[in-house]
C-alpha cells in the first residue's frame, strides 16, 4: 500500500513539475487541491505531496492562508538562483575533475559529451543554430545530469539537482538570446576540457564564467520580453 501510494504521488509530481516547466501552468496560476486533484483524477493527498515537494524545489510558493501557486519569477529570484548556482556548481565540477584523477570512469561521460559539442561545432557553420537546436539542447541537459551523477557529495548533487526544473523553467520564459548559442557551445567545450584535462581550477573557473554570461542573457531577456508584465515580477 505504501509503495502504491508513493507511485501515485510521483506521478502527480511530474505532471505538475512539466506542466509548470513548459509553462501550461502559467506563473502565477493558483493551485487548489480539489481543482488538480479533478483535473487530473487523483486523490487529494498524492496532489497535496506532490505540490509540497515542488514547494520544496521553489516552483511553488505558499501565499498567506496556505494558498498554493506557481512561483512567480522575478528578476531578483533569477539572480538569487545564479549566485547559488554559483557557489555550487563550480565546487561540483572540481570535485568531479579531482575524483576522476583515482576514478577514470567518472568522468568518462564528459568525453562523451565533449565528442558531441564538437560535432555540433563542426556543424554550426553549415546546419545553423536553429538546425542544431534540439541536439545542442539535448547534450547541455546531458551534462547538468552527468555533473549531478558524478558529484560523490550526495547533499550537493541533490541540492544542484532541485534547481533544475527551475532553470527548464527560465529558458522557456527568457528564450536564450540565439546570438549567445556559439558562446554557449564554446564554453560547454572549455568545461569539458578542463575536466577531462584533470584541472580543477580551470573547471571551476569555466563553470563560474558560463553562469555569469548565463545570468545576464537571462536577465537583459527577461526585461526585453513583451509578454513580461503576464509572466514575471519586476523586482530587483
Amino acid at each position: 500500500m505504501m509503495a502504491e501510494a508513493t507511485s501515485k504521488t510521483e506521478g502527480v509530481y511530474r505532471l505538475l513539475k512539466s506542466e509548470i516547466e513548459n509553462l501550461t501552468l502559467r506563473p502565477g496560476t493558483r493551485l487548489s487541491e480539489v481543482v488538480v486533484a479533478d483535473r487530473i483524477g487523483a486523490s487529494r493527498t498524492p496532489v497535496r505531496e506532490a505540490i509540497r515537494r515542488l514547494a520544496r524545489e521553489g516552483l511553488v510558493r505558499f501565499t498567506p492562508g496556505e494558498v498554493a501557486q506557481v512561483a512567480p519569477v522575478s528578476l531578483g529570484g533569477v539572480r538569487t538562483l545564479f549566485e547559488f548556482r554559483m557557489v555550487l556548481e563550480p565546487a561540483a565540477i572540481a570535485m568531479i575533475t579531482r575524483d576522476g584523477a583515482a576514478a577514470p570512469e567518472l568522468i568518462e561521460p564528459f568525453r562523451d559529451l565533449l565528442g558531441g559539442f564538437e560535432r555540433v561545432e563542426a556543424r554550426l557553420p553549415g546546419a545553423g543554430r536553429d538546425a542544431l537546436a534540439a541536439d545542442f539542447s539535448a547534450l547541455t541537459e546531458r551534462f547538468d545530469q552527468a555533473l549531478i551523477a558524478a558529484t560523490h557529495n550526495e547533499p550537493l548533487a541533490k541540492t544542484i539537482a532541485d534547481q533544475q526544473g527551475q532553470m527548464v523553467r527560465l529558458r522557456r520564459i527568457a528564450r536564450t538570446d540565439p546570438d549567445q548559442f556559439a558562446t554557449s557551445l564554446r564554453e560547454h567545450l572549455r568545461m569539458c576540457r578542463a575536466v577531462l584535462d584533470g584541472d580543477p581550477g580551470a573547471a571551476a573557473d569555466e563553470v563560474t564564467r558560463h553562469l555569469d554570461r548565463a545570468l545576464h542573457t537571462i536577465l537583459n531577456a527577461l526585461a526585453r520580453d513583451a509578454a513580461l508584465p503576464a509572466a514575471v515580477d519586476v523586482h530587483i
